[in-house]
């Protein structure tokens, strides 16, 4: 019920360095992972928004305070931070992981071999 919100802050986090760092994106000459700081933006905030809508669907997420359904039941705070910790620190680690690889894999792809 709460695991979109390490990603989702990872998300916010890897846009406000993207946005700071501008000059340092665009350059060809920088490095793999800083050249493709845009696709790691784009998993993060797509997957976000994938499990928000999730959520509201499955009526885990409310348009009223307190939000998450968890936290009308005592002891529900609890469980939204290890939901939390458990798997959107997970999905977050691993949705970095796929981001190194494919970024590597796209470098190597666009190297021409002479």
């Amino acid at each position: 019920m709460a695991c979109f919100v390490a990603p989702l802050v990872q998300a916010i986090a890897t846009s406000i360095y993207r946005k700071t760092h501008k000059k340092a994106v665009a350059d060809p000459e920088s490095s793999t992972l800083m050249r493709h700081l845009p696709a790691l933006e784009k998993m993060l905030w797509g997957g976000s928004v994938m499990l928000i809508v999730d959520h509201i669907l499955n009526g885990e997420l409310t348009w009223r305070f307190p939000f998450f359904t968890a936290l009308d039941k005592v002891g529900g705070g609890a469980v939204i931070l290890k939901e939390i910790l458990t798997i959107g620190v997970p999905m977050c680690l691993v949705t970095s992981m796929v981001w190194i690889i494919y970024s590597y894999l796209d470098d190597k792809r666009a190297v021409p071999t002479t």
